[in-house]
């Protein structure tokens, strides 16, 4: 097979470029080891920001989104018992985010890319990417149980951290930078109308607790826990019971209750790798660096990597300047370190590590009333929430 761009993963990375590509009268192929029903039905990511809106919407993958996705102009801070709203649109001149789930963004591209795209191959597992160096590199890859290749001008990574593209950059060039933390967050899927219109977040001597919501009728909420807990270790009734304490307030506010449906434990991390570029390979998304999800940053820093991708190749076509490539690593880390800064700023504000002391404490809560008391600081956490420029 040949093709111009070689895809790896059919995430919402992927699968965005292909149709970005395709705009652009660019021919593409997407590789992913998954079958369709995972890639539709895998819980992730579920909130937009506004340049994600915006690119969805201009790639024409925007329709269902704006029918079904829940705009919001906001999020609550919870702390000492006390309620504070952040105004996004009145802080940043307008900007939201958009509630609207990884899987169906998935399921709008997949559909599109179906009907009008080049091949989008489910079960189709990369093993090996050659050659990134030359101006052919290979995608070795095994589907229907033989082995192919895919030979392209450009190979675009968004296969994770445990894919075959990050590998494929020899280690004497790469640099990681990571930080773990001693806690997750306990997730749930739950029957149940959400029990406030925007996210809540709340800093609490506990542990963080967070309100979500994938539609108006499905809450998704979460606890911070120790690293490594088992989900079913809790009980449904004790999880209820423990979001009640660190969401409760001095007025009337009122958690709603519901069967839940679905229970998981997520990893707290942040890690990048550099550089995001060798020779024609190209990595975006997960497989370059991950957020802890305080932020709200991980999807909508892999649509910023592969719009950078995208603009850069139609850059090239039209003028003959690689400059825009070459420049790729570069453009995309100044964003991307700003989103980790945002997200680990997010989660060292509201999360309670396991020894913290009455100082650590004293100064969570310093954070916490300045974005209260100062519309500068609530300015810049509304402009990190709705999301940095894209280059």
């Amino acid at each position: 097979m040949r093709t111009t761009v070689g895809i790896i993963g059919a995430g919402p990375a992927g699968l965005l470029l292909a149709r970005l590509l395709h705009n652009a009268g660019i021919d593409s192929v997407v590789l992913e080891s998954r079958e369709r029903a995972y890639v539709e039905q895998r819980q992730r990511a579920g909130i937009l920001e506004q340049g994600t809106v915006d690119v969805l919407r201009a790639a024409g993958a925007g329709e269902r989104m704006d029918r079904e996705g829940l705009r919001h102009d906001g999020i609550e801070l919870r702390f000492e018992r006390q309620r504070h709203r952040v105004d996004f649109p009145a802080l940043t001149g307008g900007r939201s985010v958009m509630v609207y789930a990884q899987t169906e963004v998935c399921k709008d591209l997949i559909a599109l890319q179906r009907k009008e795209g080049g091949p989008l191959l489910f079960e189709a597992e990369a093993l090996e990417v050659e050659g990134a160096e030359s101006e052919r590199p290979r995608v070795r890859f095994r589907h229907e149980g033989r082995e192919d290749v895919l030979e392209c001008e450009y190979v675009v990574g968004c296969d994770g951290f445990w894919g075959v593209a990050r590998k494929a950059v020899p280690a004497e060039l790469s640099r990681t930078f990571e930080r773990t933390y001693p806690f997750g967050w306990l997730g749930i899927l739950a029957d149940v109308p959400p029990s406030h219109d925007e996210l809540v977040y709340a800093r609490h001597d506990r542990g963080f607790a967070l309100l979500s919501m994938r539609s108006p009728a499905v809450s998704r909420l979460y606890l911070q826990v120790p690293e490594g807990t088992d989900p079913e270790a809790w009980a449904d009734d004790d999880i209820w019971d423990e979001l009640e304490r660190r969401f409760e307030t001095d007025d009337d506010w009122r958690l709603r209750r519901g069967p839940i449906t679905a229970k998981s434990v997520t990893p707290m991390r942040s890690h990048v790798h550099e550089p995001m570029r060798h020779g024609r390979l190209f990595l975006a998304g997960d497989a370059a660096h991950i957020v802890p999800p305080t932020g709200a940053k991980g999807l909508n820093l892999a649509v910023g990597d592969v719009v950078t991708f995208a603009r850069a190749l139609v850059h090239l076509e039209e003028t003959g300047s690689a400059e825009r490539l070459d420049g790729y690593s570069e453009t995309c880390l100044r964003r991307v370190w700003q989103a980790e800064r945002f997200s680990y700023d997010m989660t060292t504000l509201l999360h309670r590590a396991p020894d913290a002391t009455p100082f650590d404490d004293r100064i969570q809560l310093a954070g916490l009333r300045r974005i209260a008391t100062s519309r500068a600081a609530e300015t810049d956490l509304a402009e990190g929430y709705t999301g940095f420029p894209l280059a």
